[in-house]
C-alpha cells in the first residue's frame, strides 16, 4: 500500500486505514469475533492506521483495538477524547485530560498513545491556549506521542492548523463534501499539518450498495440521527438527506471508470486530493442491514459502435455514457450536432454537476453554502 507521512507526527502510514467508530456502538450489532476479524483482515490486506475514541462503545473499540495490538505491535493508533462529558469549554482541563487518557491508554494496552485526537470539541475550545497547553504537556509527559484534533467546519480546522503543535487535523471530506479543499488542505500543506478524511463513503451512500428498500437498525445511527437527533447531522451521511444521496449517487455513477467499484472509485477520489494523508472508512457488517444493489440506469460502452453518439451500443440515461474512461455527453439540445459527443475530464467535473442543487444539512456542512446547499 502507498505510504504517507502523517503530518507533523512524522510517521508513514498507508492511505487507507480503519475507522473503527462501528466496532464500538451506533451502528448496529457487532459481535467480539466479527469485530476482531474485521481489524485482522484490515491489517492483513496492509492497513497499519487505525482511528478510534474513548466513547466508541464506552471504550470497547479501544479495548478491541488494543487485543490486535499485542498482535500487531507496529501499527499507528489514533484515539480521540473529550465527548464522555458535558460540552463545556470547561471540561477541556489537563487534570480531565490525564484522567482519560489514564483510561484510553488502559484500553489500548500502551504506555504512549501514538496520537490522541480532541472529538469535535466546542469551537471556543480551539481558540484557548491553556488547552493546548495540557496537551503539550501530555507530550512531555510520555502520555501521548503526538496531539491533533477532529474538527466539524473547516473555521475550527484553519484555526487549529495554525497551532504549531497540532500534528493532525481529521474532517468530513468525500464527494459530498468539498468545501475543505478551497481552504483547508492548502493550509494544513502549507504547515505540514497531516490530514485524516473520515466518512469517505458518506457512511455508505458513496458504496452505491443502498437503496430506497434498504433498512437500517434502529441501533444504527443510520436510523436514529437522519436529522442530528443524537449527534451533528454531519456525521450521518454527512448531513445529505438519504433520498437525496441516493439521487446523488445514481447521478455520479456513470463517471466510476470501468473495472472500479463505487467505493474504490470514491476512497480514490479523497486521496486524490493534495494534502490527504490517510482515509478512514469503516467496515460493514453483514446481517445488518438487508442490501440492496439497484440496477444502474446506465450502461458501459463496448467496442460495436453505433448511430446513437458514435461510440455506444445503448443510449445510456439521457445524455450520458462512458468509454474509454473518459465521461461522453450527449449534446443535440445543449448546443452542437445531435449525436456529437465531447468529453469532459473526469473525476472534478462529474462532482460538480453532481452537486449542483442537492439539498444538505449539518453544523457548517464543510461543504454548505449559506442557502444551504452543496457545493
Amino acid at each position: 500500500m502507498e505510504q504517507r507521512t502523517l503530518g507533523r507526527t512524522g510517521r508513514q502510514v498507508g492511505v487507507v486505514g480503519l475507522g473503527a467508530w462501528q466496532l464500538g456502538a451506533d451502528w448496529g450489532e457487532v459481535d467480539e469475533d466479527e469485530a476482531l476479524a474485521t481489524l485482522r483482515a484490515a491489517v492483513e490486506a496492509g492497513v497499519n492506521f487505525i482511528d478510534t475514541a474513548d466513547v466508541y462503545g464506552d471504550g470497547r473499540s479501544e479495548r478491541l483495538v488494543g487485543r490486535l495490538l499485542k498482535e500487531h505491535p507496529g501499527l499507528t493508533v489514533a484515539t480521540k477524547m473529550g465527548r464522555q462529558v458535558p460540552q463545556e469549554p470547561s471540561a477541556y482541563t489537563l487534570e480531565n485530560f490525564r484522567a482519560w487518557n489514564d483510561r484510553s491508554r488502559a484500553n489500548l494496552g500502551v504506555d504512549t498513545i501514538d496520537l490522541v485526537q480532541l472529538h469535535c470539541p466546542p469551537t471556543p475550545v480551539y481558540s484557548d491556549d491553556a488547552v493546548f497547553d495540557a496537551l503539550d504537556t501530555l507530550v512531555d509527559e510520555g502520555r501521548i506521542a503526538a496531539y491533533g484534533v477532529s474538527v466539524e467546519t473547516c473555521e475550527e480546522a484553519l484555526t487549529a492548523i495554525a497551532r504549531p503543535g497540532v500534528a493532525t487535523v481529521q474532517i468530513i471530506l468525500n464527494a459530498f463534501r468539498l468545501k475543505p479543499l478551497e481552504r483547508v488542505l492548502p493550509a494544513a500543506r502549507e504547515a505540514g499539518v497531516g490530514i485524516i478524511a473520515r466518512v469517505p463513503l458518506a457512511s455508505g451512500l458513496l458504496s452505491g450498495r443502498y437503496g430506497r428498500d434498504t433498512v437500517f437498525a434502529a441501533d444504527d445511527h443510520r436510523s436514529f440521527n437522519r436529522h442530528g437527533e443524537a449527534f451533528d447531522v454531519g456525521e450521518t451521511f454527512s448531513g445529505v438527506d438519504y433520498e437525496t444521496g441516493l439521487e446523488a449517487v445514481a447521478r455520479l455513477a456513470p463517471v466510476v471508470p470501468e473495472g472500479m467499484t463505487m467505493a474504490q472509485f470514491a476512497l480514490r477520489w479523497v486521496l486524490d486530493q493534495p494534502g490527504v494523508s490517510v482515509v478512514i472508512p469503516g467496515r460493514a457488517t453483514r446481517g445488518r442491514r438487508r442490501r440492496t444493489r439497484p440496477r444502474p440506469p446506465w450502461r458501459r460502452c463496448r467496442s460495436r459502435r453505433t448511430p446513437t453518439c458514435g461510440r455506444c451500443t445503448t443510449s445510456c440515461s439521457g445524455r450520458r455514457c462512458i468509454t474509454a474512461g473518459e465521461r461522453q455527453v450527449r449534446q443535440g439540445a445543449a448546443g452542437g450536432r445531435p449525436g456529437a459527443a465531447r468529453p469532459v475530464p473526469l473525476p472534478f467535473a462529474g462532482l460538480l454537476e453532481m452537486h449542483r442543487g442537492l439539498p444538505c444539512a449539518g453544523r457548517d456542512m464543510d461543504g454548505a453554502r449559506d442557502d444551504g446547499r452543496l457545493r
